[in-house]
């Protein structure tokens, strides 16, 4: 009820504004909220209004305050300088709709959303990096399904791309294995281990010698085109590996619907059929000339179709930009050679610009690019292409929730009855910060269409790498250079094999929790104590993949991410066991309490205790409470989680001042401890559904 608060607010004073200041074009209506409560719930500055209205912004307090009339929920209304409303909350009626748990109707768009995270490749394991995009998307699917739109949530398998093909390669030319001998290997319980080692050797042996990539480019020719050996042994891995991946994410509860397999974009000719429409519509042109002679191209989001005049700086230095221009790159635009004249005797031809603006979509050797098949595949997505999948079931999660993977319709496993997919209004898709342009050029691609209104709703919801402390790479048996260890991260490399495989991590976080576990819970069974310290491994990870913002670089520590201590996931679970505690001790079942909140306190108790003198900080408490929405949906505008760990820690941080604050057990005035009983209740019930939609889970002790 806060959210829907705020905003008749925000609308009745716009309402008094308007009949006061006829014909005026107001600016938007913005509240904020007050440093502390004691200055107010809301504050409203009117400076932006000064100028249209013509009046000193002070004035137009006074005058919005002694007109605007009663507002249901707001208490009363305070003039401020040097221009702000200062807005109270009638506090009882908060507290009252927040005990019986009352919303306000959502306010939804249109038509069903897809969320597309993790998208591993599926030519090795799961690395840490993997994680962070994992629990970012399911976050973001979990707090929209919590607001109440319709969700799908895929994640992509690129199975003929380049990285499978270099596992190909290691298998069949570096190891000479048979298929019967890969499918024993990958029948393993950790064959995307094998994989990983596999993949890094490759990686060498390509280095050693550049024919070797040859190889790699014979091998991608055969996964593109299908029904031969090679293809065959691909489709094997990546199944194995998939399966696997699956697995690691399950452990996560992170679950998908659907498995899209680019495989399937190629041999279904979702691509070709792209192609045409791409080509028809101009958005692709063949190259005959320069370094990008025999591919078809498109036009880089951003870039302009003329060439930019060299700097006095670079003129004469035979750079452009700082780049070699190479002297036979000659290249075509609008059917001739432009020469734009910088300064006498200096010129710089517009097909080197031109080809710099250009993205390869189809290779000169007829393969085609990542960003292609991902045009095809977003066109599907959207209900734009007139092509679709045969479906079959891949994975059935714990639950009974079933994952289903593309086939061909002609498939005999091809089920002909499975939940319809794609036609979305909008799209999300989870993937780091180094894919903008790939991402933009989708989004260029689309407009370049005709499909506007798609391109508006297609949003790249990007995010910055996972690397190391030196102190957590040294406790992976990592060894590092004394010039290692004094950065503040170390970073990864799949190629390499420098890197922390998700399963390793879990594990060792499982590790860590249950020794402190066992330690503070020996009489518990076995079983018991391992059950508590996988939640609390998994809520230390995921609570220390969301707390960061998406444009920062998260270098991981298993000591900070455990910690009871902090900003962490542990804190906020320790928070939860602390007010069940409270309902243990006193013999009341905490989930029967909580659906009667409002039975448990009259609204002449809660406007008693919530004004009396000393009460702003249980006001602070039960009005923090009251935002578990709005946060939300300030997550999902600005599509940032890390507001919702904010609010999940600030909140945790309020109760225990409040449990040390407050013998609640022991109040000797019944109708105050009842009081005091529906605070923890009412904190309770919200700390819990927070930490759900961040995928965390509470144990019963810690």
């Amino acid at each position: 009820m806060y959210r829907h608060l705020e905003h008749r607010l925000a609308e009745r004073l716009r309402q008094c504004l308007e009949r006061r200041y006829l014909g005026v074009a107001l600016p938007k209506v913005v509240v904020e909220q007050p440093p502390k409560v004691e200055l107010g719930d809301f504050a409203i500055p009117l400076f932006p209004f000064a100028k249209p209205l013509r009046s000193a912004p002070l004035k137009i307090a006074e005058t919005i305050r002694a007109e605007i009339g009663s507002i249901e929920g707001i208490a009363e209304m305070q003039v401020a300088p040097p221009g702000y409303l200062n807005v109270r909350i009638d506090r009882a009626w908060l507290a009252a709709a927040l005990a019986a748990d009352r919303k306000a109707a959502p306010d939804l768009s249109h038509g069903k959303i897809l969320v597309e995270h993790s998208s591993i490749n599926p030519n090795k394991a799961a690395h840490i990096g993997h994680l962070r995009n994992a629990i970012l998307g399911d976050t973001f699917v979990r707090m929209e399904r919590y607001a109440g739109r319709e969700v799908d949530v895929q994640n992509y398998i690129d199975n003929t791309g380049v990285q499978v093909a270099d596992v190909v390669v290691g298998f069949t030319h570096l190891e000479k294995k048979s298929r019967a001998e890969i499918e024993a290997l990958a029948r393993q319980p950790r064959f995307d281990y094998y994989c990983w080692d596999l993949y890094a050797r490759v990686s060498q042996w390509y280095a050693e010698d550049k024919q070797n990539l040859g190889t790699r480019l014979s091998t991608l020719h055969a996964l593109e085109e299908g029904g031969n050996e090679t293809a065959a042994i691909a489709e094997l891995i990546s199944t194995a590996v998939l399966r696997r991946h699956l697995e690691t994410m399950d452990r996560l509860d992170i679950e998908y619907d659907f498995l899209p397999r680019e495989s399937e974009i190629l041999h279904l000719h979702f691509w070709d059929a792209a192609f045409t429409k791409l080509k028809e519509a101009g958005v692709l042109t063949f190259e005959n000339e320069g370094k990008n002679k025999g591919c078809w191209v498109m036009r880089r989001a951003g870039t302009a179709d003329v060439a930019r005049p060299l700097s006095p700086a670079k003129a004469g230095s035979g750079k452009a930009n700082g780049r070699e221009v190479p002297d036979d790159s000659g290249d075509q635009l609008d059917d001739r050679i432009v020469a734009i004249p910088i300064r006498p005797g200096v010129d710089i031809r517009a097909s080197e610009i031109a080809e710099e603006n250009q993205k390869v979509i189809v290779r000169s050797n007829g393969t085609v690019g990542y960003v292609g098949k991902d045009i095809a595949y977003h066109m599907w997505k959207f209900g734009l292409l007139g092509r679709d999948f045969g479906y079959r079931k891949s994975y059935r999660y714990p639950n009974q929730h079933d994952c289903w993977i593309s086939t061909s319709p002609d498939d005999k496993n091809a089920e002909p009855t499975h939940p319809h997919f794609g036609d979305v209004a909008e799209i999300y898709n989870v993937i780091d910060a180094r894919q903008s342009e790939a991402q933009s050029t989708v989004i260029e691609a689309l407009r370049g269409l005709g499909h506007d209104e798609a391109a508006d709703h297609y949003t790249h919801f990007s995010y910055e790498m996972v690397a190391l402390t030196p102190r957590c790479a040294a406790e992976l048996g990592y060894t590092l250079s004394e010039e290692d260890k004094t950065r503040s991260y170390i970073e990864v490399s799949g190629r390499k094999g420098f890197g922390v495989k998700a399963d390793d991590l879990l594990d060792q976080l499982i590790a860590s929790a249950k020794n402190e576990v066992d330690s503070r819970h020996p009489q518990l069974p076995d079983d018991d104590r391992r059950q508590i310290a996988t939640q609390i491994a998994i809520g230390a990870l995921r609570y220390f993949m969301l707390k960061y913002t998406k444009p920062s670089v998260i270098a991981f520590d298993f000591k900070d991410a455990l910690s009871f201590e902090g900003e962490t996931g542990p804190y906020a679970q320790y928070a939860v066991v602390r007010a069940t505690s409270i309902f243990r001790k006193a013999e009341i079942d905490p989930e029967t309490f909580a659906q009667n909140l409002s039975g448990n306190v009259t609204v002449a108790d809660l406007a008693k205790y919530l004004t009396e003198d000393g009460a702003n900080e249980i006001w602070e408490l039960w009005l923090g409470a009251s935002k578990t929405s709005y946060i939300i949906d300030q997550c999902i505008a600005t599509r940032e989680p890390a507001y919702l760990a904010k609010h999940v820690f600030q909140l945790a941080q309020l109760f225990n001042t409040f449990y040390h604050g407050h013998p609640i057990l022991s109040e000797p005035e019944e109708t105050r401890k009842r009081f005091l009983l529906a605070t923890v209740g009412v904190v309770r019930r919200e700390l819990l559904r927070a930490l759900a939609v961040m995928g965390i889970s509470v144990p019963p002790v810690m």
